[in-house]
């Protein structure tokens, strides 16, 4: 993690509703420019987090500072105001009596014509918003311009953090996706700190530097996308981030382990011993399929991604795995597929 010109310092905080505590000794550190995620299940207590830093949600423990600034502690709380941050909403919240022009230049409404004239053209520009669309009322917009709408007007007053809470819930999932992608660009271009919430890991994915998945009012990993993907730190995170399985391994040293694929070489970990048995994490891009090979497993189910296939196996063992495969490669259902297994680290759960 980046720790140089921290922007946003939570310390220790804890927050309750309705004598439920939702956030539980929250730390956490964000850089100038960084773009973080904060993902985990519905009630995690991430969109109450957010709050909390928007300055909508009280704190009852810690310390919230922007920019080395206290904003948040249980004595006093800074205006939301005077924050100096924009926020993005699920239900994206645009004045359905204004027009896009009015929208997006509601926050700086109160500055001089020639700034509200230049700011606004630029966050069109960058939003991608048409000319036709700017004297539109938000009911004459399809959803994913209303979307821009909504972020060119948390652009517009050059906010030090902006924070969007599941902004692109509402969207099919292929344009969810492509949004985030063109969120993080125009974040990125405008060197902008962002903190994003979602319960979706590929919205995450596509847009942050950082990825805190939080369960239970604990961010409970901190840490890069990829990192979280191939490197879970606990069961939870394995489970809720992407697809995989859990299959037997004989730790035999530490460096070395036993399954059904064969020994595999990689880092065990001091907490297992030898003679223990552990469960190993695999995803489905670690089973590469090969017709060649001599492990096999049989086909029980299988789903049409398009360029691929998702299958999944039953190991002689019982022990099921998931498995890519390009879609030319058309196996039925209860037929034996040829695989291996590629992994570049080991991640071992004890049991």
């Amino acid at each position: 993690m980046q720790t140089n010109n921290i922007l946003l310092h939570i310390d220790n905080v804890s927050a309750s509703h309705q004598n439920q505590q939702i956030l539980d000794l929250i730390n956490l550190q964000v850089s100038a420019r960084d773009i973080v995620c904060l993902l985990g299940p519905s009630g995690c207590g991430k969109t109450t987090l957010l709050r909390a830093i928007a300055g909508l949600h009280s704190i009852e423990q810690g310390r919230i500072e922007i920019d080395g600034n206290a904003v948040c502690t249980p004595e006093h709380s800074v205006a939301p105001e005077q924050r100096n941050i924009g926020m993005m909403f699920q239900d994206l919240a645009l004045f359905p009596h204004l027009t896009v022009f009015e929208n997006v230049t509601y926050g700086i409404r109160k500055q001089n014509k020639k700034f509200i004239e230049t700011q606004f053209q630029h966050v069109m520009k960058l939003t991608e918003i048409e000319t036709e669309q700017f004297h539109k009322y938000p009911h004459e917009l399809s959803g994913g311009q209303q979307q821009r709408v909504a972020l060119a007007r948390a652009l517009a007053p050059r906010p030090a953090i902006l924070l969007l809470d599941e902004p692109f819930s509402s969207l099919d999932p292929d344009l969810r996706e492509q949004l985030a992608s063109q969120v993080r660009n125009i974040l990125k271009q405008e060197k902008m700190t962002a903190i994003l919430v979602t319960h979706d890991q590929h919205e995450a994915f596509a847009m942050a530097d950082w990825v805190g998945v939080m369960n239970e009012g604990k961010i409970v990993q901190y840490d890069t996308p990829y990192n979280i993907y191939h490197q879970p730190v606990s069961r939870f995170v394995a489970d809720f981030v992407g697809l995989g399985n859990l299959i037997p391994a004989k730790i035999l040293g530490p460096n070395q382990i036993e399954t059904e694929f064969g020994v595999l070489q990689g880092q065990v970990g001091d907490e297992f011993k030898p003679g223990e048995v552990a469960d190993l994490l695999v995803r489905p891009d670690d089973i590469p399929h090969d017709d060649a090979s001599q492990v096999t497993a049989i086909v029980e189910e299988k789903r049409f991604l398009g360029a691929e296939f998702l299958y999944t196996l039953r190991l002689p063992n019982g022990h099921h795995v998931l498995c890519y495969a390009p879609s030319h490669h058309d196996h039925s259902i209860g037929n034996p597929l040829g695989i291996g297994l590629d992994l570049e680290h080991l991640v071992l759960f004890k049991r």
